[in-house]
């Protein structure tokens, strides 16, 4: 068996790793850098400390604040705007998914020129891009340490996955201490998103035993941390467990892809504006109670990680165990349904064949246990619209 493992070549974490930002990109060869950000991290005064550090080093640095949720082509053009009056030669990706995503894009087209669509999957990109630096202010979508970036193409709504070493930022910078503001919905959605990412990747066509290390791990601290920071922002700990989490869960699923929930929930941010992380929290039990008979043995790992089943229980039982924990964190955090959310049926309905060949075209339920037919996807999006 032989498989490619890429990771950033520099991973820091630690309360305030933030602030030695400036001295990372030095050492890296950057003069001029761009933050890469949205107007919440501004309002904050997040976006002035991360400029700070870059310029206390002597760094001549930009802040771009225009990224905005689920980016889009026509986005991307105020930013590329801003990298070039600029004379940018690297970002600082500081944000949730988002503006990582964001900046992720910026770093390729800023060098390669063209659109996003003519990259989306299946094609790879190995080119040359800005290097990027990134720093989550969420312990959800790994994007910090993944080949990936998802861009919505402005003119047909699709969610496009665009994929590629180039995308692979060149560090990332994992300080929990910038999550401990993070509301509970949030918390919720991207905690959901990270175990999505953890379990998706363990049981995918293309998982390898490094993957499964990196899923497990990630697993496990969920199990534990998820929920007591969903009860208690302020919990340190948890706090960081759970930014590990994400982090390790990005690089579990960036060398293993995903499967048929994220394949499914990128329709719903490009047709309905969900969150990624609420998307994927809206599929993800009763899409593991469709594939997990197909592979039983490695959901029942899952649940056994998770602790919600033991040693003791049969595979099959553990697995069960392992669906039901799913439904009961959804109710317990809350988690909306399309119709609590306020999507009209008849709207959705009619939307329903078009997202289920989005879902299939992305390539991502190719990797699912249960590679489904576009019969069977619109079925799973007819079950969860209530």
């Amino acid at each position: 068996m032989s498989f490619d493992i890429n990771t950033p070549p520099i991973l820091r974490f630690g309360a305030g790793s933030v602030d030695s930002i400036g001295g990372l990109l030095s050492s890296l060869g950057a003069a001029r850098p761009i933050v890469v950000t949205d107007a919440f991290l501004v309002s904050t005064g997040v976006a002035a400390r991360v400029a700070d550090a870059l310029g206390a080093e002597g760094l001549q640095a930009a802040v771009y604040d225009g990224t905005i949720p689920d980016p889009t082509t026509d986005s991307l053009e105020s930013g590329l705007e801003a990298i070039r009056a600029h004379g940018a030669d690297s970002i600082v990706a500081l944000g949730g998914g988002s503006p990582i995503d964001t900046a992720k894009a910026l770093s390729v087209l800023a060098v390669r020129g063209g659109h996003m669509r003519e990259l989306k999957a299946p094609f790879q990109f190995t080119g040359r891009a800005l290097p990027v630096i990134a720093v989550p202010t969420t312990a959800g979508t790994g994007s910090e340490v993944t080949q990936f970036t998802i861009i919505t193409d402005s003119d047909s709504n699709e969610k496009m996955l665009c994929a590629g070493p180039g995308y692979l930022p060149k560090a990332a910078v994992v300080d929990f201490e910038l999550t401990l503001s993070m509301p509970p919905r949030l918390t919720a959605d991207t905690g959901i998103d990270a175990l999505t990412h953890a379990i998706e990747a363990y049981v995918s066509r293309k998982a390898n035993p490094v993957s499964d290390t990196y899923a497990l791990a990630a697993i496990s601290r969920i199990g534990r941390y998820l929920r007591r920071a969903y009860r208690d922002g302020g919990d340190r700990e948890a706090r960081e467990q759970m930014m590990i989490a994400a982090t390790l869960a990005g690089m579990a699923f960036s060398n293993a892809s995903v499967a048929l929930v994220h394949g499914m929930s990128r329709p719903l941010g490009g047709h309905f504006q969900i969150a990624h992380g609420m998307a994927n929290a809206m599929l993800f039990a009763e899409i593991t109670a469709f594939s997990v008979d197909h592979a039983v043995e490695r959901y029942a790992t899952c649940a056994r990680t998770l602790g919600v089943a033991s040693d003791t229980d049969s595979d099959e039982a553990a697995a069960a165990a392992l669906v039901q924990e799913l439904r009961d964190l959804a109710r317990e955090v809350e988690v909306p349904t399309p119709a609590t959310r306020g999507i009209d049926r008849a709207v959705w309905e009619e939307r329903v064949p078009i997202m289920a060949q989005q879902a299939l075209a992305s390539g991502s339920p190719n990797n699912n246990p249960r590679v489904p037919t576009a019969e069977q996807v619109e079925q799973l999006y007819h079950a969860v619209y209530a």
